[in-house]
């Protein structure tokens, strides 16, 4: 999978490819550019952008050769975005439709020009839905873009939502916090400010450092701005290439307000997604710099929300088209077996002359046949909870890996691990069980037989990590 960021001027790339044991081998490059990429989010030159992304993509595959499939993040200002409060006790049904209303009272285009995708936080009672908008044009430019050096579109995310993710985890539900994430580059620093919903101000700040404009000056101006505008700065979570030599101690002291070096949160909140990245120990990732491209790998794999499968489903009025019809294929099978049969017996019956009853000469005592007794199942020789399920994602729908985790450990398992499949054209689950496990075959195909009805078998290598594997493809619904 290539995590894919552009900037006006900028390109970031980290592919990340996926090994035998799960993990991601990871390979990562970037590059600036002197022509202005994007136009208001907007490719400025499909063939100039799609030059420069070429470019970034090979400098990235000097060693490791990735697959098509791209998750792009793009800059806040190629997107429409509002956010509004939900009332608490609106009916699921009835949210999208709530959801389109705002989008069209709010939005200065219409939702249905958009592809779009909105996602609702609950915390402390308040609901709060956030959403996000990419006009087809644009998303075309993008996708002409890509489909000129043979890449693909998986999914599209929001850079703010990219950096969110790197700090949700310190978020705490009882206490409500406004955290202003900024990001020190080499000749300006920028930022979003954020609450613990999401994005709270869409508006971009990026102002030029100089010897006195320090970054330390910057930030403490930025808040007291905030603290007039009364929405008081709780906390800043610094990045960027720039902040790896701040002390937190007096940078704290100097702005006024609580600082987050963004490397100290990673190693502490995010290790297990450090674990899946194996990197060239000569030349570890850089975080500080691939943060954007590192969040958006983290929000791939725990979120469903997705501008490109998501999709906005209006409430508003189509115009009209014929309607499709499915046929119960099952149902008509079953009646065209039964008409069949019935018609049958009836020509049979209709066509005997006579019938003649059988003559009993005497009485014949009927063998017995004795009844095998069924063999008992035998108890597996393991537990549920100590099988190592590794569960891979081979749809390509972001979050469906998440939710398969969760029903198993409501069935009772608790080693899983998950992941990406080497590809997203898996049609059919397909489940790889060690031959020293093989009763877990049957167990787990009970467990899932209210989700998926046909699954693909095959043995795993008893020198594998895991005792099971679970692709998962697009028949997981």
């Amino acid at each position: 999978m290539l995590y894919l960021f552009i900037d006006k001027k900028s390109i970031k790339l980290l592919n990340l490819k996926k090994t035998l044991l799960g993990q991601e081998e990871t390979s990562f490059f970037e590059k600036d550019y002197e022509t202005q990429l994007l136009d208001k989010g907007r490719p400025a030159n499909i063939d100039l952008l799609a030059s420069a992304i070429k470019e970034v993509v090979v400098g990235a595959f000097s060693k490791i050769k990735g697959d098509n499939q791209v998750v792009l993040v793009l800059p806040q200002e190629t997107f429409f975005f509002f956010r509004t409060e939900v009332p608490t006790d609106i009916a699921l049904s009835a949210l999208n439709s709530f959801i389109g209303d705002k989008a069209r009272s709010i939005l200065p285009v219409p939702p249905e020009d958009l592809t779009a995708d909105s996602f609702v936080k609950d915390n402390e009672g308040q609901k709060v839905v956030t959403f996000f908008g990419i006009g087809k044009e644009t998303f075309e430019d993008y996708r002409q873009t890509l489909s000129l050096i043979d890449l693909k579109i998986s999914t599209i995310i929001p850079e703010t939502l990219a950096y969110f993710k790197l700090f949700e985890k310190t978020l705490r539900s009882e206490k409500k916090e406004n955290i202003l994430y900024a990001v020190v580059e080499k000749d300006h620093i920028f930022g979003y400010l954020f609450d613990n919903f999401g994005l709270l101000e869409e508006t971009k700040f990026s102002v030029p450092l100089s010897a006195e404009n320090t970054p330390e000056k910057i930030l403490k101006e930025k808040a007291e701005q905030l603290l007039q505008e009364k929405k008081k700065v709780n906390r800043i979570i610094i990045s960027g290439v720039g902040s790896d030599k701040i002390r937190q101690d007096t940078f704290t002291k100097s702005v006024g307000v609580w600082t987050n070096p963004l490397k100290r949160i990673v190693p502490t909140f995010y290790e297990v997604y450090l674990k899946m990245l194996v990197v060239d120990p000569n030349k570890p990732l850089p975080i500080l710099t691939f943060d954007v491209c590192f969040g958006a790998f983290i929000f791939n794999q725990e979120d469903k929300f997705s501008v490109v499968k998501g999709g906005f489903k209006s409430s508003a009025k189509k115009s009209f088209s014929m309607p499709s019809f499915s046929f119960p294929k099952k149902e008509i099978l079953l009646f065209l077996a039964s008409f069949i049969l019935s018609f049958g017996l009836f020509y049979l019956i209709s066509n005997m002359k006579t019938i003649k009853l059988p003559i009993i000469a005497k009485k014949i005592a009927p063998t017995v046949t004795p009844t095998m007794a069924p063999s008992p199942t035998p108890t597996p020789s393991f537990k549920k909870e100590d099988l190592k399920i590794q569960v891979l994602n081979g749809s390509g729908t972001p979050g469906k890996a998440s939710e398969m985790k969760d029903i198993l450990t409501k069935k009772g398992y608790q080693q899983i691990i998950t992941g990406n499949a080497d590809n997203y054209d898996y049609k059919v689950t397909e489940i790889q069980v060690k031959a020293s496990k093989s009763q877990a075959l049957d167990m787990i195909k009970n467990d899932l037989k209210d989700y998926l009805t046909t699954f693909k078998e095959s043995v795993l290598p008893e020198d594998k990590t895991p005792d099971v594997v679970i692709i998962f493809g697009s028949d997981f619904k």
